[in-house]
């Protein structure tokens, strides 16, 4: 943001402001080229400053007010390809947003820095760097996310606590405005996806597909319904006109007909045996293919059984050969048997 790096700074100059997740706030010095021709070449030489500013807990927003207290946006500059040849002939100039500070304010400070972070919010006036208000956000619990947004033609510190509380203060007195419990953050998704926006709305994905949208504004509220847009206006169809004589028989463009209606029996009469006549299928050529498509089907059917039946006669030939091997092994072990007990009367067993 453009602002005072130091104490002793007397005009606002490009800054880095860097918040740690200890709280610690480093405000780091930008020297820019103050040509576009050597903005191509010379480097941007950062440093730091030497400020350091903290807070309870880890640093979440920042902001910048002008000395009325309205919110102060980040200056920018619109970039353009130098190589391009649309612009050739465009004046290329700088669109950078400066806020000097007025003569009859010349001798005090110029700037309100708001930081907060997830536990604290503090308001520091610049160039002096005194801090003129802090406010203990929650004890207990702490903010997922913060925003500096605009509501009702001013502007305040829109915050969401993990506890599903959603509360606004008032900027640059950190006065309590609203605290209203709203949704406990129970998926990761809402506390990952929570954003504040303008005017009293705030957004989050619900779903993976699904963009939630919440107000926290009575006046919101209020014009919600006329600022729902529609998707199309609906128009009446018309009614076809009655298609005269002299037009249907000098008129340029042609008529649909029904083949029923031209050739079908209740317009010419039963035609007679010899003529060909038209019934329809089922489908057409896609009904040609369904009916394939069946065939296929029940030959693929066919095919798995006999394989089936195919492979079941398989095991059942092993097992007869199975039967037959150990049937004859039984009928030589027997015929051994019987030579060995043969000659042996009944009193030598």
């Amino acid at each position: 943001m453009e602002s005072f790096a130091r104490k002793n700074d007397s005009a606002v100059s490009p800054c880095l402001w860097v918040g740690t997740g200890l709280g610690m706030v480093l405000i780091l010095s930008l020297n820019l080229p103050a040509s576009d021709d050597l903005r191509q070449s010379e480097p941007v030489m950062v440093s730091p400053s030497g400020t350091v500013l903290t807070l309870k807990g880890a640093v979440l927003t920042f902001a910048c007010l002008d000395c009325m207290g309205t919110l102060t946006h980040a200056p920018y500059e619109v970039w353009r390809d130098p190589h391009s040849a649309d612009d050739g002939e465009k004046t290329r100039k700088r669109k950078l947003v400066m806020h000097s500070p007025s003569s009859s304010q010349d001798m005090g400070d110029h700037q309100f820095a708001v930081i907060c972070s997830e536990k604290q919010a503090k308001v520091f006036s610049l160039p002096s760097q005194t801090c003129l208000y802090v406010h203990n956000i929650t004890e207990t619990s702490f903010l997922l996310r913060a925003d500096v947004v605009t509501l009702c033609n001013s502007v305040c510190l829109a915050c969401f606590c993990a506890n599903g509380h959603i509360m606004t203060l008032s900027l640059p007195s950190l006065r309590p405005l609203l605290d209203i419990n709203y949704l406990p953050v129970t998926d990761m998704r809402i506390a990952r996806t929570f954003c504040f926006t303008n005017e009293g709305q705030a957004l989050y994905l619900s779903s993976p597909t699904e963009i939630q949208r919440l107000t926290y504004s009575q006046e919101m509220c209020d014009n919600l319904q006329d600022m729902l847009g529609d998707l199309f206006t609906p128009v009446e169809t018309p009614e076809a006109q009655n298609r005269g004589f002299l037009k249907g028989l000098f008129g340029g463009s042609g008529q649909a007909f029904d083949r029923e209606e031209l050739f079908g029996e209740a317009t010419a009469g039963k035609a007679s045996r010899s003529l060909a006549q038209h019934i329809p299928g089922s489908g057409g050529i896609e009904g040609v293919r369904g009916a394939a498509g069946g065939v296929i089907g029940d030959l693929t059917r066919a095919r798995i059984a006999l394989d089936e039946r195919g492979q079941k006669l398989g095991e059942l030939d092993e097992r007869t050969a199975s039967m037959m091997a150990s049937a004859e092994a039984f009928s030589k072990h027997a015929h051994e048997v019987m030579l060995k007990y043969k000659d042996k009367k009944w009193y030598q067993f």
